[in-house]
Formats: C-alpha cells, structure tokens, sequence
C-alpha cells in the first residue's frame, strides 16, 4: 500500500536529502515549510501537498491533527540549528514545545509512524564506541531540549501504540552545508589558495555524508525499524585525517595550518557510534 509521508524541515541541511530519498520510493508527500519558502507541490511530481506556516514550532495541536489528516508516516526534521548559536539558545525550548504539539496531533489524526531527528550530543561521551541505548546525559540547552524531547515521545507514543524511531546524528558533511562549518571553512580558504587554521586536528569523530544520513532516516521511516537509531558510520577518523583528505582534492595539503587554532577543552575527545540501522546491529 502506498504511504503517505510528512516531512518538517525539507528545506534544511537534513531535511534536503530525506526529501531527496523520499522522491525515489513510492509515496506521496507533504511538505510543512515556511511561509514564502521555494519549496512547493509543483516542483516534485511526489509532492502532492505543501502546506506554509509562519512558525512551526508555534502551531497548535489542532493545526497539526488537521495538517496529518490521511498521513501514515511523519519524519519531523525540523529544529532550531543556528552555527555557533543553537546548543545554548533558548529556542530549543520552543522546538521542544512545538514538537510536542506535533506529536499530539498525530495521534488525534491517527499517524501510524513518527520519525524525529536527535543528536550524537545527546549521549555521556567516553572513549568506547556509542551504542545506540547508550547513557544520556545533557551539557548544553541543546542536548538538554533533543533528551527530553526523545523521552516524553517515547512515553506518548509507546502508550498509544504508535511506533517511534529516533535518529540520532553523528558528524554531517557534504551538500548544503553552512559555510561556517569546518568542511565548508576549509575549501573555502584552500580554493582561494589561503591557510586554514585548525586545531591540532587530533580530535577523533565519527564523520557521515549528509546524503548518506538523508537516506538512511527516509529508509527508516520507510521501514518497521523503531526506537533509538544511530546515524553514523561507525568508523574512527581524526579531524586532521578528515581536513587532509579534503586538501588533497585541491593538492594544498601545505595549507593545513594544524595548531593556529587552540584545542576547545570541553570538546570530547572521541566520539564514535555503532550503527544499528537497516541490518547493521
């Protein structure tokens, strides 16, 4: 039977590439964006209704039942994700809220899946590799508002048999991503032939393709997976590994400044995930 799923936050760095996985099943899709945003029904022929808002998060219960009405499967990938400003800013309250209304919806409306996007960040880092039903532990607003967030639908879906997956992101790069990101920071200054100041770059993390993680959340939303989910490649990789494979596409290796930037102490130093999506387990 042909599902029919909606997706938040479609304009997004996330959001752009499950939309772009969900263009190639079989569906139909809605899409909830902001008010005077490109995106629109005549752009994708899967796209059979968008629907604007000027604030998502600020969205009543019953605006959201009536948006869900006939939808099986919600993927909520929208959040507050401003670079240098999200783990600390007050809006993750707001996200939090307004995804609680959302969910209530849902279930006024009779969705049989939901799908939300969670963090890495959310875990107790240690230097062993992170499984999914691992400890959680909150430092920032940001992690604090993604936990509670994951807990309390956990809790309201579960008690209406509503299944539930929660895909927690590791390390995104690639298409679309903010030019104040690492990834983007480097080509930028190797493609105008200028340093890239980094830190001593012996950080390891767990790096993922933003397309690669787009189409494993689509899949799971697509699939009977439910539960905590993992979006990571499961494989150790240092900044400095990563920042060099970047350099040699351009044979500027040499402009790798390692050091001109001081090591932030309250970044972990490992930070590795075990994949438990699909038959990875």
């Amino acid at each position: 039977m042909r599902k029919s799923i909606l997706l938040t936050g479609a304009t997004g760095f996330v959001g752009k590439q499950v939309l772009k996985r969900l263009l190639q099943s079989d569906v139909d899709i809605t899409l909830v964006t902001r008010t005077g945003s490109n995106y629109s029904m005549e752009r994708f022929e899967k796209v059979v209704k968008t629907i604007e808002t000027d604030d998502l998060f600020n969205e009543t219960s019953a605006w959201w039942a009536a948006s869900c009405c006939d939808i099986d499967v919600v993927i909520h990938a929208a959040w507050y994700a401003e670079p240098g400003a999200y783990y600390t800013s007050f809006s993750n309250i707001d996200c939090l809220r307004g995804s609680l209304n959302l969910a209530e919806g849902c279930i006024v409306a009779g969705v049989a899946k939901f799908v939300g996007i969670g963090s890495c960040a959310e875990y107790e880092i240690s230097s062993d590799p992170i499984n999914h039903d691992g400890v959680l532990k909150s430092c920032t607003m940001y992690d604090a508002a993604k936990i509670a967030t994951f807990q309390l639908l956990e809790q309201i879906f579960n008690s209406k048999n509503i299944s539930f997956a929660w895909c927690r992101l590791f390390y995104l790069y690639g298409e679309g991503e903010d030019k104040r990101r690492l990834v983007p920071y480097i080509r930028s200054q190797l493609s105008l032939g200028e340093f890239a100041n980094l830190s001593s770059g012996y950080q390891v993390r767990d790096f993922i393709n933003v397309t690669a993680a787009g189409s494993i959340i689509a899949d799971v939303a697509l699939s009977e997976q439910a539960g905590a989910v993992n979006i990571c490649s499961g494989e150790p990789k240092t900044l400095r590994e990563h920042a060099i494979e970047i350099a040699k596409e351009y044979g500027r290796e040499d402009l790798l400044n390692f050091g001109g930037r001081k090591d932030n102490p309250l970044e972990p130093p490992c930070v590795v995930g075990i994949p438990n999506y699909g038959d990875r387990e």
